[in-house]
């Protein structure tokens, strides 16, 4: 039996494949008949043979037979017939059709729009045809470009899973993280990450998603910070990680953003689930939790890179000595570095100290006054470590000698930079030069000046506002204004500073001419007044009484939206009162306080020195008063000495004897200015028993009498026969032979 079928086997299998080549060509036949009933106008299909023959083909016949039109109408044609008249046993018919009709469309010139027509056919007409995976995926495509992201997931959530590849959640995938649509994106990979999906994460996805991710986002654009950490750790559980370089980017994209917490469990994260975590990442949240001054962190992250073998790179060292240099903790800086010379001593892990490593520290020695020990540095970076300084190393020193006061060491500095080859900058050009003119030196720094011009390194705006400020210290208003014009005629144009600097030495100058037509120039180059300049300016008007112009900056302060703030208003409220006009005054005083501006010391000090001036020491006191009640600003010494001077102007000894207790309260400590005015006042009255007892708190209090208070006492206990209290009180102090500070200054 076994060996007749053995013997029958070749010709069945002959016969078999004759059978199934007969029924191929037959389809073929029917495949072609069937598209040249489907090539007439509808209406003149002949429906009979048309149903007949489309009733002897398989479901997948239907692809290629609306393929072969090659029209889209006469495929929608087509799809509408089987809409109507799909025979039962063909369940996918329309689903090929419709699949084909949209392969028809997407090779269309205008496809997206022909495309979307056939969505919105297929909505309207034909919700229930299921798709097919290829249907799909031209439709998301579609909608990727058209950026229709609800209809995208509308459209994906329709689908059956087994239609659902790789490709298209990928394409959703980016879509919706590329939309900010992160919610959404997770659910999608939480299907994904389903037992049951056909579908399971890989390298790809995880492009897709770090990707996105790592991209400098704008509004509308950017993940939770949940949602970030959520997306690295359900994708790195399938074992699937942001590469090395993405993990970075990530991390200094967070740690830029000041989301230090984020980052931090972004990398933990990886590292808990077994990713490649390498220097560069590290370095990067390192970076992150520097700039937060967390050294605590810092060094915890340091431990873990140890513990899992990761090797720092001078990179690291330099972060860390950046950022303690930073928080003045320089002493531990220093011991990085000792940490890698000890390390290079003992065969240990090679980091070489590089020029930024030394350049940070000198410059954080420097910035805490050790810049002798930032000398040394030098030398050992130049001899132990072979390593060239460069400009910036000398700058560091030239600026830390300069602030030393040390203007010598740092124009000794300059002539090594030259002797090394170095060529210095225009930040080596300032930094000598605001280092003379802060010192002094204004003259030697012009020199220096012209001689850096002959070797090619030409000042910039701050070279000249360091210059225009130093003259206008001294007063030599006419050397700051022609820096300002030489500046204006060459290359380098002036910036905002500049201006403000020569518009306040004008202002104090008492220049206002002038100060308004640089004012002008400020304002042609496009720049506007700070609230700084246009208290200088309503200042220097104040002073020359010319209350229009005051008025006139006030207005175009309000026009540009600069508020007025405390300084402004305490110029004003002193002018005012200095002129008599105590009823504006004290309107300007209660808009300041309607503007949410406290009054103070200053302010009042101001008003009530108006009034005494004014010989109104009654108002003065009342103010006083309101001063101490109502605003709760405590008065200074200032103060008191004005209205004890003025009451005891006004013999009103009693009450300045009062203040002085007053002050002694409030724990305000008199000077000797103080003790001169009321010493006047009760010698005036004769009232020496009193004397005696000021005498005695004068000692207390370690106060200084002038010759002011010698002259007052001298005439007075000579007069009366108590010449020997005189000489006991004396014998406490020497005498100063500086004369007391005038009353009428305001110096609170």
């Amino acid at each position: 039996m076994l060996k007749q079928s053995k013997l029958l086997q070749p010709s069945a299998l002959s016969s078999l494949h004759r059978c199934h080549t007969n029924s191929q060509n037959d389809a073929v036949s029917v495949v072609t008949q069937v598209v040249k009933l489907l090539q007439h106008p509808s209406k003149k299909w002949n429906l009979d043979q048309l149903h007949s023959s489309l009733s002897t083909l398989s479901s997948h016949h239907f692809l290629p037979i609306t393929l072969r039109l090659a029209s889209i109408p006469k495929a929608k044609d087509f799809l509408s017939y089987l809409a109507a008249n799909s025979p039962p046993h063909h369940p996918n018919s329309l689903s090929f059709v419709f699949q084909a009709t949209l392969e028809l469309a997407s090779q269309h010139p205008n496809s997206q729009k022909e495309l979307l027509r056939l969505h919105s056919y297929r909505k309207s007409n034909l919700p229930t045809i299921p798709l097919t995976a290829k249907s799909a995926s031209l439709l998301l495509q579609c909608f990727e470009n058209a950026q229709m992201v609800d209809d995208s997931l509308l459209l994906f959530k329709e689908l059956h899973p087994s239609s659902k590849s790789s490709q298209l959640c990928h394409g959703l995938l980016r879509v919706l993280l590329e939309s900010g649509r992160s919610e959404d994106a997770l659910h999608v990979l939480d299907e994904m990450l389903q037992p049951d999906s056909g579908v399971t994460p890989n390298d790809f996805t995880g492009e897709i998603v770090f990707g996105e991710l790592v991209k400098r986002g704008y509004p509308g654009r950017s993940a939770s910070d949940e949602e970030i950490v959520v997306l690295v750790g359900k994708l790195g559980e399938r074992g699937v990680f942001p590469d090395k370089i993405k993990l970075t980017q990530l991390v200094t994209k967070l740690c830029g953003k000041r989301k230090i917490n984020v980052a931090w469990e972004v990398l933990h994260c990886v590292m808990r689930l077994g990713g490649a975590v390498d220097v560069a990442s590290c370095n990067a949240l390192l970076t992150g939790l520097g700039r937060e001054r967390d050294i605590q962190r810092m060094n915890k992250v340091l431990a873990e890179m140890e513990e899992r073998k990761i090797q720092p790179s001078v990179v690291t060292f330099g972060i860390l000595v950046n950022h303690l240099c930073k928080a003045r903790r320089i002493d531990e800086a220093l011991q990085v570095l000792d940490r890698l010379r000890s390390e290079r001593r003992n065969n240990g892990v090679s980091v070489e100290p590089d020029v930024v490593l030394f350049n940070t520290l000198i410059d954080g020695l420097c910035k805490v006054g050790k810049e002798e020990d930032g000398l040394r540095l030098l030398e050992e970076m130049k001899t132990v470590n072979k390593i060239r300084p460069t400009c910036v190393t000398y700058n560091c020193l030239i600026d830390g000698f300069c602030k030393a006061g040390n203007i010598d060491k740092a124009q000794e500095l300059f002539c090594w930079m030259n002797k090394d080859g170095v060529q210095p900058s225009v930040v080596t050009l300032n930094t000598l030069v605001n280092g003379m003119c802060k010192h002094g030196r204004v003259h030697s720094a012009v020199d220096f000046l012209n001689e850096m011009k002959g070797k090619g390194v030409k000042g910039n705006a701050v070279t000249y506002t360091a210059l225009i400020s130093a003259f206008c210290g001294v007063n030599n208003i006419n050397k700051a204004m022609q820096y300002f014009e030489e500046m204006l005629s060459s290359e380098c144009s002036p910036d905002a500073i500049a201006y403000y600097t020569l518009i306040s030495g004008l202002c104090i100058a008492g220049r206002m001419n002038d100060a308004s037509i640089v004012v002008s120039k400020l304002k042609q180059e496009g720049f506007g007044l700070d609230i700084a300049c246009y208290n200088v300016l309503i200042s220097g008007f104040c002073k020359k009484k010319k209350l229009e112009r005051v008025y006139e900056m006030l207005n175009e302060m309000e026009e540009t939206g600069v508020k007025p703030n405390t300084v402004t208003y305490n110029t004003l409220v002193s002018y005012l009162g200095k002129t008599g006009d105590f009823a504006t005054a004290t309107k300007m005083l209660r808009k300041m306080i309607e503007e949410g501006l406290k009054p103070s010391v200053v302010t009042y000090g101001a008003l009530i020195h108006a009034y005494c001036s004014k010989k109104n020491v009654d108002e003065g006191m009342k103010l006083f008063e309101e001063m101490c009640s109502k605003s709760k600003v405590t008065p200074n010494t200032v103060v008191y000495n004005i209205l004890i001077d003025a009451l005891c102007k006004n013999n009103d000894v009693e009450m300045a004897v009062s203040l002085m207790d007053d002050m002694k309260v409030k724990g305000v400590k008199p000077d000797t200015t103080t003790y001169n005015a009321i010493l006047k006042g009760v010698r005036d009255k004769k009232m020496l028993n009193k004397a005696f007892e000021l005498m005695d708190r004068m000692v207390e209090d370690a106060c200084r009498p002038d010759y002011i208070t010698m002259e007052v006492l001298t005439d007075w206990l000579s007069a009366v026969g108590e010449i020997e209290k005189l000489k006991r009180f004396v014998q406490e102090y020497q005498i100063s032979s500086d004369p007391a500070p005038s009353q009428t200054s305001l110096c609170l």
